[in-house]
């Protein structure tokens, strides 16, 4: 990984559980606004998809985009609801 990729799965941990954010909330932390996709990227690079919870980074319209773990979009959203962060 990437020293970018790398700072982003920490700001991606340190999102509470419980909560959200967005790639472009990221990018902004990381002091990069332009870099959204670079945090997709990251995401979509996560060695350890549960323990690096990257199920809570969503997009800027407030809608799931991308999940490469097993079930792919319908986990994060379950991982989500089980949060009690996302309704659907």
């Amino acid at each position: 990984m990437t020293p970018f990729q790398r700072a982003a799965l920490a700001r991606v941990c340190a999102v509470p559980y419980g909560q959200t954010s967005t790639y472009g909330t990221i990018a902004d932390e990381l002091g990069q606004p332009g870099a959204v996709r670079a945090v997709g990227r990251a995401n979509a690079t996560n060695p350890l998809p549960i323990i690096i919870p990257c199920h809570r980074i969503l997009g800027a319209d407030g809608k799931l985009h991308g999940y490469g773990a097993r079930g792919g979009l319908e986990t994060k959203a379950w991982l989500l609801r089980l949060e009690g962060s996302w309704l659907l």
